[in-house]
């Protein structure tokens, strides 16, 4: 707190001053009591007589109230009479009289100075102060420059005003004792010696006594109503910035407060980084699975032209290996910095590589699907088995997976996005911005869509020829195939779609669809391929030619699947079975197993001939091989 000069009180009443005043700091003027203040002592009331009352002077509150020094009372001490106030008790003489004092020498160096000037070497007043002319005089006092009582040098300015002297105390309590201390003083400019003051706690702490504390950066000022001068301090909040002392604004979308919220920044952007734990899976499948096609596809056409090669369907093997190795290549599509290339190349090769694949492998299943469906009814062969019909439907099946992507292209032009709001966390310091390909969940379903169906389909072809005998063809291992494609796929969704609103949606999602649609590739590489690269590497015995088989023979074949798989309610299922083989390998009567059913014109001739019931002219045995006439 502060006081005016009024508020400086002698040392006698400083008891009766509250102890709320503790170490407020008030001023008044230069004000002094005069060198040769000694240590207050006790004196004898009786010896003052009359002037009793004036043994008040020396009897301070603090010093002899219960008694002198060793204990003696009062009467014991006596006024010799050549005391000083001041020095030989403990009395303060007011502090303005020292002002009184130096008025009345001011007066009295005026007068010298002007008898000397106006009456020099006289003695007394000459006619010419007689009388003393008042303005006359006041021009002497202004002049006048004397040492004051207090040591001070008594002047007056050009307005006849004394120089300003202040002195600046502190109420401080120390050990029980009070005192006024003089912490600075005030001449024509500040001294201020901070080491004599003292504070609550510390002690050299200062504290603050002001309204409202100035706001930090990044706070604005709120007043408080009914008092203009004070406010209180509110931070800017989320993505606000402060735009001045008493405004908070919103930083733009793409942007995000700086640290002390003055002003607003760019949100760092992030992409999925080759060397992110995220990739790290996706990658490693995509390069094994790459260099394992390669290597399939090295020793298919090294030994193209041996049975199993042959009878796998040399075309479409070749079909379903490009797919395959489509479905690995994806992976690094999708991990690539997306730009206005990458993103087209997302579009077109992440769902043709699965289209490719499911096509070629729905086309295998169909055809199985309508050879035994129409031995059921005739002897004569289905149309669009051979080769060129498969190639032919296969790439039709893919043709529309293009013009899907055409279509999108059309209505839709790729490009790349960076999106603020999959990373816009309430901490705007955690805030970041996806670049990422412009492609939302729906566009990326409607993509792969056309790829489930495909899937779907091959899946219901796999299930309807699941009794085909186990020596005929790919059957069994294309239904396993899609039996585990299916699984994998119906895990993938509920991760995909479960992680949207997800903060790492980014990673998740690019890391689950890399990963499903190199596992789907995977399981198709290892199921379908594996085991002949094995047998034409490893056990080369077994790749020699078989019979083929006449068209009456699969006739007859789907005949007894049909009649056994009536029975598979009554008989064993392996007896059923054994019995078909057993069946299928006894030769059939008008058999001939030089005939090829798919080997163009003689294919017409011999189902000509099949159909009339006439007999077949052997033929030279062909070096294919195949359950099924081959591919």
């Amino acid at each position: 707190g502060t006081g005016s000069s009024g508020t400086v009180v002698r040392a006698a009443d400083l008891r009766t001053i509250p102890r709320a005043l503790h170490k407020t700091i008030s001023w008044g003027d230069g004000a002094s009591t005069g060198p040769g203040a000694r240590r207050p002592r006790c004196a004898q009331v009786g010896s003052l007589g009359p002037r009793a009352h004036l043994g008040m002077l020396w009897f301070p509150p603090y010093t002899c109230e219960d008694g002198g020094p060793h204990g003696r009372p009062h009467s014991e001490y006596f006024v010799a009479g050549r005391e000083r106030i001041g020095q030989d008790s403990a009395y303060e003489q007011e502090g303005k009289v020292q002002f009184v004092i130096d008025a009345v020498y001011a007066m009295g160096h005026a007068l010298h100075a002007m008898h000397r000037d106006l009456c020099p070497g006289r003695v007394g007043l000459c006619p010419r102060m007689d009388p003393v002319d008042g303005t006359q005089l006041l021009k002497y006092i202004r002049s006048v420059n004397f040492s004051g009582i207090a040591g001070n040098p008594v002047t007056f300015n050009e307005n006849g005003d004394a120089p300003g002297r202040y002195d600046i105390y502190q109420y401080q309590l120390r050990n029980g004792s009070a005192e006024y201390k003089v912490i600075g003083s005030w001449t024509d400019h500040l001294h201020l010696r901070i080491e004599r003051m003292h504070w609550p706690g510390s002690g050299q702490q200062l504290p603050r006594s002001i309204c409202s504390l100035p706001c930090q950066p990044g706070e604005r000022k709120k007043t408080v109503k009914g008092m203009p001068c004070c406010w209180h301090c509110e931070p800017c909040t989320g993505y606000q910035y402060q735009v001045d002392r008493y405004t908070c604004k919103t930083c733009p979308y793409d942007m995000r407060p700086t640290e002390n919220r003055t002003g607003c920044q760019p949100i760092p952007i992030i992409k999925l980084e080759w060397d992110s734990p995220w990739a790290v899976l996706p990658l490693f499948l995509a390069v094994v699975g790459i260099a394992a096609t390669l290597f399939v596809v090295v020793t298919f056409v090294r030994y193209n032209d041996t049975p199993i090669v042959k009878a796998s369907g040399r075309e479409l093997s070749y079909v379903l290996l490009a797919g395959i190795f489509l479905c690995y290549a994806t992976t690094f599509l999708m991990i690539a910095e997306p730009d206005l290339g990458t993103c087209s190349l997302r579009r077109i090769f992440l769902g043709l590589g699965m289209s490719i694949s499911y096509a070629a492998l729905l086309t295998k299943t169909n055809r199985i699907y309508r050879i035994f469906e129409q031995g059921k009814r005739s002897v004569s062969a289905p149309r669009f088995i051979s080769p060129a019909s498969q190639l032919a439907i296969t790439f039709s099946l893919i043709s529309l997976q293009l013009l899907g992507i055409c279509v999108w292209f059309v209505v839709d032009p790729s490009h790349s996005v960076v999106d603020f709001q999959d990373q816009r966390t309430l901490d705007p310091r955690f805030a970041r911005g996806v670049l990422k390909c412009d492609i939302s969940d729906l566009s990326l379903i409607c993509l792969l869509g056309y790829s489930m169906l495909l899937m779907v389909t091959c899946t219901v072809y796999a299930i309807k020829t699941r009794g085909v005998p186990e020596t005929f063809n790919e059957a069994k291992p294309i239904g396993f195939t899609m039996y585990t494609t299916c699984i994998v796929w119906l895990a993938f969704i509920p991760i995909f779609f479960g992680t949207s609103q997800s903060a790492d949606k980014l990673y998740i999602q690019t890391t689950t669809l890399t990963v499903s649609v190199s596992l789907s590739a995977s399981v198709s590489l290892g199921m379908l391929y594996m085991p002949k690269v094995y047998i034409i590497l490893f056990h080369p015995e077994q790749n020699v030619p078989k019979r083929k088989r006449s068209l009456k023979a699969v006739v007859t074949a789907a005949t007894m699947s049909n009649k056994f798989t009536q029975k598979g309610s009554f008989r064993p299922n392996g007896e059923a079975k054994s019995e078909l083989c057993e069946n299928l390998e006894a030769p059939v009567l008008g058999e001939r197993p030089e005939v090829d059913i798919v080997g163009g014109s003689r294919r017409d001739i011999g189902e000509h001939r099949l159909q009339r019931g006439a007999p077949l002219s052997p033929t030279k045995r062909s070096g294919e091989t195949g359950d099924l006439p081959s591919q």
